[in-house]
Order: structure tokens, then sequence, then C-alpha cells
């Protein structure tokens, strides 16, 4: 058996196991380092991790537990995986209500400067809840047709099976007016639909500012 077909068989097991699961989305508070802010840098709220079913919830319970936080500023840095439509689309609502731009990036812990962040999957439609949504050249952000895993039992060996179940319309229909309602362009979710849901589709820049996502500059 040949080495490139051992990669290919192995490439195509990867594919069809499910991802593995990221950790759960958290928050925390950082200072980021600039030479034009010197000691009075803002503090910003970190957002990392995979959006789950209750990360709204557990995104309005970090602010009230700062209660008057007077260096933090309504910026979030926005770091993820990806994780459910949903959840994503209420973590979008809660950013918009909440007049919180968003970021896609990572504080270096060390230097405490803005590294590159990525943005994937779900993650889309929760920044589009950003008042001002800002995407570095360095960061990523990429998006693929949704789907979610649904498990069952082989009626004839007994064993548990996992497969994918796709979208039926009426999530399309709800991403469309959701994004509308963010001011997107519902191309975008045009576009993520068509996309292989076993890759991402990065987007260029042309495409963000196209489709109105972000800007690269805060």
């Amino acid at each position: 058996m040949s080495r490139n077909f051992v990669l290919l068989l192995a490439l195509a097991a990867l594919l069809a196991a499910p991802p593995a699961r990221a950790e759960e989305m958290s928050f925390h508070l950082a200072t980021t380092a600039s030479a034009r802010c010197a000691d009075h840098c803002p503090r910003v709220i970190v957002a990392e991790g995979e959006i789950v079913e209750d990360t709204a919830d557990a995104f309005v319970g970090f602010l009230r537990e700062q209660g008057h936080e007077t260096e933090l500023r309504s910026i979030v840095l926005l770091d993820s995986p990806g994780g459910r439509v949903l959840a994503s689309m209420q973590l979008g609502q809660a950013l918009r209500r909440l007049g919180m731009a968003v970021i896609v990036a990572r504080v270096e812990p060390t230097s405490g400067a803005l590294v590159s962040g990525r943005c994937y999957s779900a993650c889309v439609y929760a920044l589009m809840g950003g008042r001002k949504r800002v995407i570095p050249r360095q960061s990523r952000v990429g998006v693929h047709r949704m789907f979610n895993y649904v498990d069952g039992v082989d009626p004839t060996s007994g064993e548990t099976l996992r497969e994918r179940r796709y979208d039926d319309g009426g999530m399309r229909r709800t991403l469309t007016r959701y994004s509308d309602s963010m001011g997107v362009s519902r191309d975008l979710i045009a576009l993520a639909e068509r996309t292989s849901p076993d890759r991402v589709h990065l987007l260029s820049a042309a495409e963000i500012a196209r489709w109105r996502l972000g800007s690269p500059k805060l």
C-alpha cells in the first residue's frame, strides 16, 4: 500500500469524524498595550472559545459581575472556532443591544499587544452584532454550510450512529433576516450555504468590505 494512499485514507477518516469539541466560550478582562496610550491603555473584554447554548446569558452575567468597572471600554475581542447558530445570533443580539464594538483579535499574554484572531463558522453571526466590527488584516474570518450532528441507533447492529443534518431552509431564512437587521449583506449567508461543511471559506478583504461585515481599523 503506497504512502500517499495511506495519507488519503487518514484524511478521509478525519473528515468523516465529528470535530473535537473546543473549550466553551469564556470571558475575562485584559489591558491592551500600545505606544499611543502608554500607561492609560483601555481594558477590554476577551471572548474566547466555542459558542454554546448559554453563551449569551454568560456574557450578560459577566458584565453584571463587573459592576461599575470605570476602565472598561465597550470593546470585545472575539476569537472563536464557531459553535451553535442560534446561540451565536443571541450573542450577536446582546452585543448590539449593549452597543459593543467587536474586534477579531486576541491579547498576547506577556506583552498585552493585540494579535491575530479567528472567527469561523457560526462565530460570524455573533460578530455581525457588533455596533462596529473590526477585522484586522492578519485575522481570519471564515464560513461554511451549517449543520448539526444527530445520534441514532443502527437497527441491525445496535451500534450508535452519528449523522449530519442540514438546514431545510428555515434557518437560512432566519439568518437572512438577522443579517439584514445587522446591516450585513445577505449574500454572505448565501456563500456560507454554498460552501462545503468540510472546509472553511476564508473571506478576503474585498468580500468583507463588499458584504459590509467589517473594516480593518477601529
